[in-house]
């Protein structure tokens, strides 16, 4: 059995290659213009240097944490596995938006030249880069780990290292991105009465900039992260129920997964289908059975029955319904949205209640299906089912953050073609892509979410065995204390974020209101506007405010853990879960379905552009940006931050047992 571990960082090099001749594939494909080429370099140029900027700062965080874990755990091999777990998220992050950052103008020119085929081929195969090398260098981290060292305890520093890089990741890139789309919103658009993605409003390279960091390089650290705590989680139970078969078995399906998901994505490449959002949808169903067939086949080898696979397909499935409903409640092919929009001929008071009510219901489906995923992965395989729901969930992460990832890169290519000043026929191509793409971010918001639940849920399972806790009592006053902590967290949290957001977007409307002040040719078209600045303020605002709610997110279960005990914390773990999945669904599914309303109105319905309705769509969006694109997302990464953190210090908490 022991050489099936040797195929599995071979999947993940393959992946990696896959994802190499992508990208090679894509610097071959015609940039366009001279203008095409001066936007996209500029959007570039602002990605990276955030992320360099970024990156110097996590560079402090990370040797902070290796340094104490070493120390006060005496485990130098967790601590170096810490690193290791970073540095793979940074390189999947990097090359991920790195490619993203060339797609985006070659969309335009495809969609220019070429057509819906094969500008849809380029987005998609940008995003392929980023879900490949997600998957790719998750696959590859823990079975080499695992393969050196022989030890499972280890690879928690690995799963920490991981989120530590998402956290930071989602907060700054999604403070960075908001900032600027409310900048240029709230002044371009209402105030200014300019379209979206008008060269002439300043903030305008700094919003395309901010789908880079934000939505490609967030979403794939974030998926990433569960990608891997979910592995994890599962060895971690595996190797105690069933000694070494079970951890061969997930890491053997988490690899065949990513070859399922390979054919998935060469599927939607080779598709000739002018509408999008089929031909992308076919490549994720495509992945999907795969892995069902997979499951059942190995799940009979190794177990003789077909429980675990029940447990995976659990999940899988759940997964998938998750992602159609998030859709039902954010598309405007439906009703939700349709009557915020309508709503929206009152003004915005009225849109914002209706998004607010529209994001509420949504989540009490996903959370009973969550339940489903739960109950039915426990009968078939008890705890040990519930973290391979969780891997079954995340099999198909590769093909689930290239599609997610397609979406910014179509988007970035209609600003670019709105820039460039292309026929209306270009934007119009861009805009077909982007609507999908606004509807399979959306999807992919709610797959993390429900991914988060089910891999935080696994890791609390480890921690609780880690720290021999058998029951949470809420009798135990250190248990309720913990409880109501935890389920305040989540909103404490999103409070440092809103806020955050809030405050970068104010400084980014100061400038772009100055500029027009100052420089009355900008609207005239005879003056060029001052990106770099809106770019730097951005940049600043965003590496500053995300500090606090990093370390809020890992110091909580510290001090708690410390001062409490274990008990204390298990319920402070539980009281972040249980509210923060709600929370998340709320303000992901409230913004995305605000956003669609806006463009809906956009569209021609309701008075379409420039009417009262539209105005009052806009204000929806501007709310709905920090929930879908900052809070909603990140509450993923805190609830699963704070449980890793619990377990790869639970033997220092479980040595002191409570200071008070």
């Amino acid at each position: 059995m022991s050489h099936y571990l040797l195929f599995i960082p071979i999947i993940g090099l393959i992946a990696l290659i896959v994802a190499l001749c992508y990208a090679v594939w894509i610097s071959r494909q015609d940039p366009g213009s001279a203008r095409m080429k001066e936007i996209a370099s500029a959007i570039s140029e602002g990605a990276h240097a955030f992320l360099f900027s970024e990156y110097r700062i996590l560079i402090i965080f990370m040797a902070v944490l290796f340094i104490l874990i070493g120390i006060f755990l005496k485990n130098w091999l967790t601590a170096v596995s810490f690193i290791i777990g970073g540095l793979f998220s940074t390189l999947a992050g990097y090359f991920g938006m790195s490619v993203a950052t060339k797609a985006n103008v070659r969309t335009t020119n495809a969609a220019k030249e070429k057509g819906m085929s094969q500008a849809l081929k380029v987005a998609f195969s940008g995003g392929s880069v980023m879900g490949l090398c997600v998957a790719g260098f998750g696959v590859f981290g823990v079975s080499v780990i695992y393969l050196l060292t022989k030890d499972v305890d280890v690879l928690a520093g690995f799963s920490l290292g991981a989120s530590s890089i998402a956290l930071f990741a989602r907060v700054g890139g999604g403070i960075y991105t908001k900032a600027a789309d409310v900048g240029a919103d709230l002044v371009g658009k209402v105030e200014a009465g300019i379209p979206e993605d008008d060269p002439r409003n300043p903030a305008v390279i700094a919003d395309n900039v901010g789908d880079n960091v934000g939505d490609v390089a967030g979403m794939g650290a974030d998926l990433y992260e569960s990608y891997v705590g979910a592995l994890v989680s599962a060895l971690t139970l595996g190797v105690v129920l069933y000694q070494f078969k079970g951890i061969v078995f997930p890491l053997l399906l988490a690899g065949l997964g990513l070859l399922a998901s390979i054919i998935g994505t060469l599927i939607v490449r080779v598709s000739r289908d002018s509408n999008p959002q089929r031909a992308l949808q076919t490549g994720t169903y495509v992945s999907s059975g795969l892995i069902i067939i997979i499951s059942l086949v190995l799940s009979k080898q190794f177990f003789g029955g077909f429980r675990q696979a029940a447990a995976i397909i659990s999940g899988l499935v759940v997964g998938v319904i998750i992602g159609l409903l998030t859709e039902y409640y954010t598309s405007d092919d439906y009703k939700p949205v349709q009557e915020i929009a309508k709503e929206s001929e009152t003004g915005a008071g009225t849109t914002v209640i209706s998004g607010i009510a529209v994001g509420m219901k949504s989540t009490a489906f996903p959370i009973l299906l969550i339940c489903v995923a739960i109950f039915i992965a426990y009968k078939t395989a008890g705890l040990y089912g519930i973290a391979l729901a969780a891997v079954g969930m995340l099999s198909t992460t590769a093909i689930t953050v290239a599609v997610d990832a397609y979406g910014p890169i179509a988007d970035n290519a209609g600003g670019i073609a709105e820039m460039s000043h292309l026929d209306d026929s270009v934007r119009d191509t861009t805009d077909r892509l982007d609507a999908v793409g606004n509807t399979t971010a959306a999807m992919g918001k709610g797959f993390a979410i429900g991914s988060a639940a089910l891999t935080a849920l696994a890791l609390f399972v480890s921690y609780a065995q880690a720290v021999h806790l058998k029951a949470i009592d809420i009798l135990n006053n250190r248990v309720t204390i913990g409880l109501l902590i935890g389920g305040m967290l989540p909103f404490l949290f999103s409070a440092f974020t809103m806020s955050s957001v809030s405050k970068a977007a104010f400084k980014m409307i100061e400038e772009v209101r100055r500029q027009f002040h100052e420089m009355p040719g900008i609207l005239e078209g005879t003056d060029r506007p001052d990106y770099k600045t809106c770019v730097g303020i951005a940049t600043n605002s965003a590496l500053k405010q995300m500090l606090v709610p990093g370390v809020m997110a890992v110091a909580s279960p510290i001090v708690i853990g410390l001062l409490l005990g274990p008990d204390a914390l298990g319920g402070l773990l539980c009281g972040a879960l249980i509210t923060g999945v709600s929370i998340a669904i709320f303000m992901a599914n409230s913004g995305g379905a605000w956003d669609n309303a806006k463009k809906y109105i956009e569209s021609g319905a309701h008075g379409g552009k420039g009417s009262e309705a539209h105005k009052a769509a806009v204000v929806g969006d501007t709310v709905g940006d920090p929930f879908k694109d900052t809070s909603g997302p990140s509450i993923n990464i805190l609830i699963k931050l704070m449980t890793i953190v619990s377990l790869v210090f639970a033997p220092l908490i479980a040595s002191i047992g409570g200071l008070l």
